[in-house]
């Protein structure tokens, strides 16, 4: 039937098989069967003689085909947990402040953690040899950025990026014995998993793989152990002590034979008690009692095995023990191995199939822990199946054990890529001195590999399926350092003032070896920088493009022998209202205002000294107001006059001298008037306030003139 599942748990002493029919999201036990290896063809969970446990799995099919009618050719079945290998491992990559914008990277940094633990693994054989083993997953235990602990590595930038992960590998060798006995069987594997990964299916729901717990499969010869942590399986372990032993003490301690005290042993712990004959005749009655303080010595023996290999796979007590398999039935063992790990006697227990959710109980199957392990691969590996797949890689054929659904990146490590080899390397970083501090640029990173599936573009995290054809090449180098000041530098306070009456946001001046740069000016290898704050007017100039910073020396000249500075002859500074010399300081929000220095006159000195060049007086003249002037002083150089509008030189000596005075006289009227006498017709006449007079006589301030003719 198709909602029918056939599953085998090929232990160290017997093969179980057992027949599960699936009801909807229920499974519900159609039949089982066990039976028993005739020799040691199992050691410690490996198959060492395919011949005869095919022999034993053959058996096993045919009598429940028998029982049920069905015919079994495909069959579930789980590889022993105790070959896998985990290996915790980190890979670095630099970041030197650069982000990583793409989840292709950081699965990049993952898969090269997983080649670091291959490389692990390898250095524990003794060819060093990693090739013998399958990498069947992983998983991410942290990401940190500079040694911190983050939840992604997008976005983030530091000095170096790191990722984490606990690997799992599994040899070839387990599931090729495996399907050489099932083929000898005439059985086709169906699906795989793996013996801790079933049982842990069925107990502990991923949504409780945070806790630390430990789950102990006792068969007859091993005793199997997964450890589960931070929402996965993080260890598997496995100690040659089990059943087996307690069964050899029984049969030394009541001189029974070994089958005999494997059935005894069973009586007593279902039943209380059994009665026994030993190989001299006697009968004897075994209590359950008499049981426990006769093999309390193996007891503990096999107790402190599980305890050592915990604390060896875990480095602590885990938080609980969950104890599976017939072996877990052994007297007083919970309460013993509670002890050890010095946990409270209930977090220590055995768990029957009465604990599996997703199981339909009833009375077909017994209710102890030794069907948790088959059910479990029933259920777990028809869930999860496990397939080889093969796939070339750059040409060269590799298979894979197909525990997940395999990617490009999974295909790469089982290649023996090392991807991060194959990016292309860095540019040339370019190192400078920034004030008086030696900083190094790193160049560009190279590209990616460039990764192609079946010839198109894909990435490590793609999806591939039996056949397909992957190539890598080599990414493309990066370039060398580039980077602007403003870049390099990054955002720097800036100082806003009110300049000439407009608003001025002033940067640092940055000289680039002495020269002034912009914030745009690309650096280049070598180069000298120095930052400088602008703290002064001075500074303000300096690097200012709108306005340079004029003439600023004292402007003197020497009058009559005395010293005279002209202030017109340097530039004037005015800070808040205030004049300030050019090295005052600046503060946020100041009003400047600059007077530029321009070349002095004559009339900027009689300024300066309080002196007037002319004596002025206003008269009218037609009803007209005109002003009168004459120089009323004698300005010479080197005795050549000068007049008020001629420029003057620094250190230049002068001489200023006044003139005698000269009164205005009506005739003086006609400079400063036009009028065209030949065009006048009549006879005129010339009034001074209203009187007739003449050319020549004097005028003063106020005087009202008047030219009239008939």
């Amino acid at each position: 039937m198709e909602n029918q599942i056939f599953a085998l748990d090929i232990g160290t002493r017997t093969v179980t098989g057992i027949i599960l029919e699936q009801q909807e999201e229920k499974y519900a036990v159609v039949d089982y069967y066990i039976k028993e290896h005739r020799d040691r063809s199992m050691l410690d969970g490996q198959i060492h003689n395919v011949i005869a446990v095919a022999d034993v799995i053959r058996e096993v099919r045919e009598e429940l085909e028998k029982r049920t009618g069905s015919t079994l050719h495909k069959v579930c079945v789980a590889a022993a947990g105790r070959s896998l290998r985990t290996v915790e491992s980190t890979a670095v990559i630099p970041l030197n402040q650069q982000m990583i914008t793409d989840k292709e990277t950081i699965k990049h940094i993952e898969l090269s953690a997983v080649q670091t633990a291959q490389v692990k693994l390898a250095e524990l054989e003794k060819n060093n040899d990693y090739s013998n083993y399958y990498c069947v997953g992983y998983s991410v235990l942290q990401y940190t950025i500079d040694n911190e602990k983050i939840g992604s590595l997008i976005d983030q930038s530091g000095e170096a990026a790191a990722v984490e992960i606990i690997a799992t590998f599994l040899p070839k060798v387990v599931v090729e014995s495996l399907l050489a006995a099932l083929a000898r069987a005439d059985i086709e594997m169906e699906a795989l998993t793996l013996e801790p990964i079933a049982a842990i299916n069925v107990l502990i729901p991923e949504s409780m793989r945070r806790l630390n717990v430990a789950l102990v499969d006792i068969g007859a010869g091993t005793s199997d152990i997964a450890i589960t942590d931070r929402g996965t399986v993080v260890a598997y372990g496995m100690v040659p002590v089990a059943g087996d032993e307690i069964t050899e003490a029984i049969s030394d301690q009541y001189l029974l034979d070994f089958p005999e005290a494997e059935q005894t042993k069973r009586r007593i712990v279902n039943k209380g008690k059994a009665t026994v004959q030993d190989i001299l005749g006697f009968e004897t009655v075994i209590t359950y009692d008499a049981l426990v303080k006769d093999v309390k010595s193996q007891v503990k023996k096999l107790a402190k095995s599980i305890t050592k290999e915990i604390f060896q796979l875990n480095g602590k007590a885990p938080k609980a023990v969950m104890l599976v398999g017939g072996g877990s039935l052994t007297p007083e063992l919970p309460t013993i191995l509670a002890e050890k790990l010095q946990l409270p006697a209930n977090r220590v227990a055995v768990r029957g199939i009465d604990a599996i959710q997703s199981l339909m109980q009833n009375d077909s199957i017994p209710k102890g822990p030794d069907f948790i392990t088959p059910i479990g691969i029933a259920i777990a590996a028809k869930q999860n199946p496990i397939h080889y797949i093969s796939i070339h890689v750059n040409a060269k054929l590799i298979r894979l054990f197909e525990m997940k659904q395999l990617t490009v990146g999974d295909c790469l490590v089982q290649a023996g890529i090392v991807i991060n080899k194959w990016y292309g390397k860095p540019g040339n970083a370019s190192i400078i001195n920034l004030n008086g501090q030696a900083i190094t640029i790193p160049g560009k990173y190279g590209t990616a590999p460039v990764i192609t599936l079946n010839s198109q573009a894909a990435g490590v995290e793609d999806i591939v399926h039996h056949q397909d054809e992957i190539a890598i090449s080599k990414g493309a180098d990066g370039n060398g350092a580039d980077v602007t000041l403003g870049e390099l530098i990054g955002e720097v306070p800036s100082l806003k003032i009110q300049f000439n009456q407009q608003l001025t946001e002033i940067k640092p001046i940055i000289y680039v070896n002495k020269r002034i740069k912009n914030w745009d000016y690309h650096v280049q290898d070598n180069d000298d920088i120095v930052i400088e704050e602008v703290k002064t007017i001075e500074d303000f100039l300096r690097n200012s493009t709108s306005h340079m910073v004029s003439e600023t020396e004292v402007f003197m000249i020497y009058v009559n022998i005395e010293a005279i500075n002209l202030d017109v002859g340097a530039t004037q500074y005015y800070l808040n209202g205030r004049q300030v010399s050019i090295d005052h300081p600046l503060r946020q929000h100041d009003q400047l205002i600059i007077s530029d220095a321009r070349t002095p006159t004559v009339r900027d000195l009689l300024t300066k000294v309080g002196l007037d060049f002319w004596q002025t007086i206003k008269i009218t003249f037609n009803g007209k107001v005109i002003h009168l002037q004459q120089p009323i002083l004698r300005i010479l150089r080197d005795g050549v006059e000068l007049h008020e509008d001629n420029v003057i030189s620094r250190l230049e000596r002068l001489e200023i001298k006044e003139r005698p005075p000269e009164p205005f006289i009506f005739q003086d009227v006609f400079r400063y008037v036009d009028i065209d006498l030949d065009q006048i017709s009549g006879k005129f006449k010339l009034y001074k306030n209203e009187q007739p007079t003449s050319f020549d006589v004097p005028i003063e301030d106020g005087d009202a003139l008047a030219l009239r003719w008939d």
